[in-house]
């Protein structure tokens, strides 16, 4: 079964987000790693080249398939700022309504930058996006 790309390693956290040239999305980028580790007591990791974890957890999907993620992630793309987070935690919709603006995906929410967001609804999201994944897979 192949391997996973994307694992934790030891690569600096700061180091990566310092090569994010836009100023703006990269003080919000380090403001949102502070936001994330205060809320789940976790610190940055880096998960591959480009994705900035915190925590961890080991699945196994039916058809065999397993491997290890970060309980939640984001990484700063060129357009915005991609935020990993369980695409059916409690409250999923109704929080994202009062999230701000935003786009989403199934399990990616996508933010420009952190002034047009409310960070106690993704405070509360990211909660309930851990609690979520920890229920699936003790």
């Amino acid at each position: 079964m192949a391997q996973n790309k994307t694992t934790e390693n030891d690569l600096s956290v700061t180091d990566f987000i310092n090569t994010v040239t836009d100023e703006t999305k990269r003080k919000d980028c380090f403001d949102l790693s502070a936001i994330i580790t205060e809320t789940t007591g976790f610190k940055a990791k880096m998960w591959g080249p480009a994705i900035v974890g915190f925590g961890s957890y080991h699945y196994k999907y039916e058809s065999g398939r397993e491997g290890d993620a970060p309980l939640v992630g984001f990484s700063p793309r060129k357009d915005a700022i991609s935020l990993y987070l369980s695409s059916e935690f409690k409250n999923r919709e109704e929080l994202l309504t009062r999230f701000g603006k935003h786009k989403s995906a199934k399990a990616c929410i996508y933010v420009k930058k952190l002034s047009d967001i409310d960070v106690e609804v993704l405070k509360e999201m990211v909660s309930n996006s851990v609690a979520h994944i920890r229920n699936l897979y003790p």
